[in-house]
């Protein structure tokens, strides 16, 4: 089956979507403090989820990551690994950062890093640069990055129409450390397509396994998340040692819990399972449109990244997070859809004139 970048444009749509959307069973999740409810849904995003996806979907799941050589299944793990700590040290960019600013340096510089490194690992930049569709996608790249500016200037501007903290007038403001933080957490959260490109042997030989193409990402996608698993894991214990939060685990009661009151176990381990899944699915999703985008495979990451800020967008707004919010506000964050909307426009046009389709 040749490339289809349309297809692919979808595929990273759906992905996106899924996305922007795990956070809204976590947040009806009840009576469990953050790092029991952020490692219940973990296992389900980072050990259950794709181990079952790709027992599924691929053949011989374990015989193609025991032919694996050791190296390559180092890095992916590696690469995953470091992907964990830019997730969670993103937090404290908003923290010292604002939102405005804070998201618009560690989204932008996840979006360069993820997208550009692998191709300048490789030494193909060149090549894609030369071309006509590659200086069209790498043109879609750049209009995604003012989309996330403008986005992240909108999420500001609410914020001060609603009176809440001001983007760079928050309390603890602090323009050197929130900098370096958002560069460390940008640059590491951009390390995930770095995992994803160092699988290709994976991929290779999951093909020659007979998978189909489509799922040829998925055994790739079980290294990395392993990684992320190990980083997130150790945080969350440490966590649950300092808290002695891991009696919520089986029904023990949280801090913020009333007397006799303990959580719903059933409701918070399927709205973990539900959340946990459905981030997973942002992955899933993902490897099936990088399978498809042909010469410029690169700029998934680009499109994963536009994605989940447009439909996170979307879901504030259907979430009536922009209640309130100025005439100018709104304008301002369509704007800023509209130029992630274009930029995937922009990105599958690239990428179909660069295979011919």
């Amino acid at each position: 089956m040749g490339a289809n970048p349309a297809l692919g444009v979808l595929f990273h749509w759906i992905g996106g979507f899924s996305s922007a959307s795990f956070y809204v069973p976590y947040k009806r999740i009840k009576l469990w403090s953050w790092e029991v409810f952020w490692l219940a849904g973990g296992l389900f995003s980072w050990l259950i989820a794709p181990w079952f996806f790709a027992s599924v979907q691929t053949n011989d799941l374990l015989g193609v990551l025991s032919a694996t050589p050791r190296e390559t299944l180092l890095w992916c793990w590696f690469w995953g690994a470091m992907w964990g700590f830019g997730g969670l040290t993103f937090g404290l960019t908003m923290r010292y950062l604002g939102l405005s600013l804070g998201m618009a340096v560690a989204l932008g510089l996840t979006t360069v890093i993820g997208t550009m490194g692998p191709p300048i690992f490789d030494g193909t930049l060149g090549q894609i640069a030369a071309t006509n569709s590659g200086k069209l996608t790498l043109l879609g790249i750049v209009i995604t990055l003012i989309g996330i500016v403008v986005v992240a200037r909108a999420g500001s501007a609410k914020e001060a129409d609603l009176g809440g903290a001001q983007s760079e007038g928050v309390a603890e403001f602090n323009l050197r450390k929130g900098l370096l933080i958002a560069t460390f957490s940008g640059i590491m959260s951009g390390c995930f397509a770095w995992g994803l490109a160092a699988g290709q042997p994976i991929r290779d030989l999951t093909l020659a396994a007979g998978t189909d193409p489509l799922s040829q990402g998925l055994p790739v996608l079980c290294v990395v998340l392993a990684g992320g698993l190990t980083t997130n894991a150790l945080w969350c214990a440490y966590l649950l040692w300092k808290n002695q939060s891991f009696g919520q685990f089986f029904g023990a009661a949280s801090p913020d819990a009333s007397p006799g009151q303990k959580p719903n176990l059933l409701a918070n381990w399927l709205l973990a399972a539900l959340g946990g899944t459905l981030w997973y699915g942002q992955f899933f999703f993902y490897t099936m449109g990088e399978s498809q985008m042909g010469a410029y495979g690169f700029s998934s990451w680009t499109l994963h990244m536009a994605s989940i800020i447009l439909f996170s967008t979307l879901w504030g707004f259907a979430l009536k997070e922009w209640t309130g919010s100025s005439q100018r506000t709104r304008r301002l964050v369509f704007s800023g859809i509209g130029l992630l909307v274009g930029a995937t426009v922009v990105i599958g046009a690239g990428n179909m004139l660069g295979t011919g389709a």
